[in-house]
Formats: C-alpha cells, sequence, structure tokens
C-alpha cells in the first residue's frame, strides 16, 4: 500500500504520459464523432494541450532544462491563434450556411 501512495504522491514522467494519452484520445475522440464545428475545434486544442504536456515533462524527466516550456509557450501561441482564425471561419461558415455542423457543409459559394 505505501508504495502506491509513494507512486501517486511523487508524480514522475508515466504520470504526466498518462495524462497526455488521455487528454490526446479526448481530443481524437471529439474531432472524429462530432459534427458540431466548435466541437472539432475544441478537440484539436485538447491535442494541442497534450503535446504541451509532454513536451514539458520530457524537458523536465531528460535535460532538466527549460526547452519544453520555450517549446510549449510556442504551441500556445500557435494555439490561441488557431483558435481566432478558426472561430471567424466558423462565424463566416454560419452566416452563409446557417449552420456549424461539417456533414451539412458540402458545397461552396462564390
Amino acid at each position: 500500500m505505501d508504495d502506491i501512495l509513494t507512486w501517486l504522491e511523487h508524480p514522475g514522467l508515466t504520470h504526466f504520459l498518462l495524462l497526455s494519452v488521455l487528454l490526446f484520445s479526448m481530443g481524437l475522440y471529439a474531432i472524429l464523432t462530432r459534427k458540431n464545428a466548435i466541437m472539432v475545434l475544441m478537440g484539436i486544442e485538447l491535442m494541442l494541450n497534450a503535446s504541451g504536456i509532454n513536451f514539458i515533462a520530457f524537458g523536465r524527466y531528460s535535460t532538466g532544462t527549460f526547452d519544453g516550456q520555450v517549446i510549449t509557450v510556442f504551441v500556445i501561441i500557435l494555439a490561441a491563434a488557431e483558435a481566432a482564425i478558426a472561430l471567424a471561419i466558423v462565424l463566416n461558415i454560419y452566416q452563409t450556411f446557417n449552420t456549424v455542423n461539417v456533414d451539412e457543409i458540402n458545397k461552396l459559394k462564390d
């Protein structure tokens, strides 16, 4: 019992990788099963956050430097830019087609 408590009290690389796998698989599930464009964007954000956790964990436990944190800052900046552009596209699609379901948007207007 003490081994389990020690394993839970002192998180290691395995804990962060399991969390990252959980977040990535939830994001992938959201992308593959949802028809709403906003839910697909949320799935992409989850996947980007999972990659950020991986960068920080490997930076911390492999070299002990701040390389993983620097890369994660760039991932967060990329995610913010992606969210702003994607939401603008979703608003434009809603204005044109009156829906945000990606299955119903099958034609482009001139």
